[in-house]
């Protein structure tokens, strides 16, 4: 079979060089000459949160997984902030990342497969691409829902005119106002692109090397607390390759995930609605899955290697058992609730059963940690 040949994307590769030298010379030979105001590191950090958070709940969670509903309002601003990116149009963007989790850490099908090294999922797979890769016709057929939305086709039409003009407006009006143009637009323009565009790329690089993979180890994504703070919540990437369609990529309530935080409280408002979550159940058994496995493969050496996994696999057998029993009499509880039962014996008896049940299930869980643990 005949190598496929990489073709040079020229307008790329002299964009990111070009902004990322002026980050790294210019914009320090200039702080160290001249000094900056606070005002050009203020809108610089505001312009960023805006325009991450955009890719993140919109390119992302919105469109690419249709994790959560959202109104023509929110879809707009979204859709502005995601210009603002500079990371190409939503229906581009959800394209390339839809074929990414379908062929995940594939060579060739998967966009920015991190198989091919920290370079090419970074970076590279945006400066050069083999001449029979299809994924860029401008049919976009993985995509039939993204070209019903007349948001998402109107910013994929104008998309350009409008990134190009707003990357350069918006920094050099911000700057009119402070009366410091060229800080604003070396700050928040060229810097805050770069600092944005690398971070962003950091998830489809570091994310897959750098981390841990308690959900599944499937594929290479991982978590990472670091990248979680950096990117908006876009670090817990494990869970997220196992669970795409989940509105929260920190699935805890304390993980740090700012877009799980927005899309849940505009939810309050109605501005979102039909949010997508894993039930616990679902989460407990990957988990734990994922423990067996990890304990399995590790202990497969040993002499006794049959023993330890009859055992291990005992445990965990055990493990879900209880787990389903604590999902069935809790959704009778919450069944009953619905029904306006609360009042009655028959309630206070699905929820007593239901709190004994997950006691139960708690005991199982932290003699199965202990076990698995040990070997994993």
């Amino acid at each position: 079979m005949q190598k496929s040949k990489s073709i040079l994307v020229w307008k790329n590769i002299i964009f990111f060089s070009v902004s990322f030298l002026v980050a790294i010379t210019i914009v320090p030979w200039y702080g160290f000459a001249y000094g900056f105001d606070l005002s050009p590191w203020i809108w610089g950090t505001v312009l960023w949160l805006f325009s991450s958070t955009a890719i993140s709940m919109g390119y992302h969670r919105l469109w690419s997984h249709r994790a959560y509903e959202a109104n023509p309002v929110l879809r707009a601003i979204l859709a502005f902030g995601g210009c603002l990116a500079l990371q190409n149009s939503a229906l581009h963007w959800s394209s390339d990342h839809r074929i990414h989790h379908k062929h995940v850490d594939h060579d060739h099908k998967d966009p920015y497969s991190a198989s091919r090294g920290f370079w090419h999922s970074h970076i590279g797979w945006l400066l050069k691409r083999e001449n029979q890769d299809k994924r860029y016709d401008e049919q976009y057929d993985r995509c039939p829902d993204l070209k019903r939305d007349p948001i998402v086709m109107f910013q994929h039409k104008y998309y350009w005119k409008i990134a190009i003009w707003g990357n350069i407006l918006v920094p050099v009006v911000l700057g009119l106002i402070h009366g410091n143009v060229v800080q604003m637009v070396l700050i928040a323009g060229v810097f805050r692109l770069v600092w944005s565009h690398h971070l962003t790329f950091f998830i489809n690089s570091l994310a897959h090397i750098w981390g841990t993979r308690p959900y599944t180890e499937e594929n290479s994504a991982r978590d990472n607390i670091v990248l979680a703070v950096l990117t908006g919540g876009e670090g817990y990437h494990n869970y997220h390759h196992k669970f795409q369609y989940d509105y929260r990529n920190g699935v805890r309530w304390w993980h740090f995930d700012p877009s799980k935080w927005w899309i849940k409280a505009l939810s309050w408002i109605g501005v979102t609605k039909n949010l997508k979550v894993v039930s616990k159940d679902k989460i407990e058994k990957a988990k734990a899955e994922t423990l067996l496995l990890k304990a399995k493969e590790k202990t497969a050496h040993l002499h006794n290697a049959e023993e330890i996994m009859q055992m291990l696999q005992s445990e965990y057998e055990e493990l879900v058992a209880k787990l389903n029993e604590v999902y069935v009499a809790r959704k009778q509880w919450v069944e009953a609730k619905r029904d306006k039962l609360s009042e009655t014996y028959e309630n206070l008896d699905l929820r007593k059963e239901y709190q004994q049940l997950k006691r139960k299930f708690e005991l199982q869980k932290a003699i199965w940690l202990q076990l698995a643990k040990q070997y994993a």
